[in-house]
């Protein structure tokens, strides 16, 4: 294997990786406000707002799995 495919290999799993986990969170983030919204309807603004708040923590993982992967592709 040469240099160049190892080094793309890396970026693919980092990014792969990088990705999966976040998709996997924000899945059962919206699970659970659906389910959280199906029993108290009242609480809609506040599950929104947490709901809101944790899927853009979630993300920020995989942003910094992008940073990472372009950190890997440029040196």
């Amino acid at each position: 294997m040469s240099a160049d495919a190892i080094k793309y290999l890396s970026i693919a799993l980092t990014m792969a990786i990088g990705a999966l986990g976040p998709a996997i969170a924000i899945g059962l983030i919206g699970s659970k406000a659906v389910e959280a919204l199906g029993r108290n309807p009242e609480a809609e603004s506040s599950v929104r707002t947490v709901a809101i708040l944790a899927i853009a923590f979630a993300e920020a993982v995989a942003i910094y799995a992008l940073v990472i992967a372009l950190i890997l592709n440029f040196t």
